[in-house]
């Protein structure tokens, strides 16, 4: 099976997207790029996570040619790609509705750096303007917007997270939402004490080396 390898990251993380609460029902997307192979495996539209299989995924060309698959793609596709195409650095997109980001993003706003785990995206979480979800105007949106950021929020929408791999997307995604709700929560009780830009190039930095490191 062509891309087997991505199609299955593609159905576990989708999974995980229920599970982990960061959209409902067959909401958001996610997809995976084999940059060698210039190959692009994204998650099928409008079918329920817990049931995809890996050749539910749909393999297509970095010019949105379907190479595999027989079901329709992501109405978001044009983002995928538009992202791939964009920063190299990009292995892996999740799309989510996840509710404090989602929040959040309808009331027009980027996440400050109210909690060091922002640095996840940047030193702030920013955000595109809203258009119709699917249209070549929101995937224009996302791409001027997301920069050299690992996070964008869509205007009434939802959230884009990026990684060098799925985990790292995955996780992205995550930590903005805990970040989210965070901002939200400290807005309702008073005014948030913000991080300095210095703090944050010193959590980004930080960032680099954390976790186990391979030897």
């Amino acid at each position: 099976m062509l891309l087997e390898q991505e199609r299955s990251e593609v159905v576990r993380f989708g999974k995980k997207l229920i599970s982990s609460r960061l959209t409902t029902g067959t909401g958001g997307n996610l997809s995976c790029i084999n940059r060698n192979r210039q190959k692009v495996a994204i998650s099928p539209s409008g079918i329920d996570y817990e049931e995809m299989r890996p050749e539910d995924v749909i393999v297509m060309d970095t010019n949105g040619h379907i190479l595999d698959g027989q079901l329709k793609p992501s109405s978001e596709t044009g983002i995928h790609l538009g992202l791939y195409s964009q920063r190299p650095d990009i292995g892996a997109v999740v799309h989510t509705h996840s509710v404090y980001a989602t929040t959040i993003a309808c009331l027009g706003l980027e996440i400050p750096p109210v909690h060091y785990l922002v640095g996840f995206s940047g030193k702030k979480v920013p955000i595109a303007p809203y258009a119709t979800f699917g249209s070549k105007a929101l995937c224009e949106n996302v791409c001027n917007h997301l920069g050299d950021y690992n996070a964008v929020l869509m205007a009434n929408h939802g959230l884009v997270a990026v990684g060098i791999n799925m985990l790292k997307a995955f996780s992205t995604a995550e930590e903005i939402e805990f970040a989210a709700r965070i901002y939200y929560q400290t807005r309702n009780i008073g005014t948030p004490v913000i991080l300095s830009d210095t703090e944050m190039e010193r959590v980004i930095e930080k960032f680099t080396s954390y976790g186990q490191i391979k030897k």
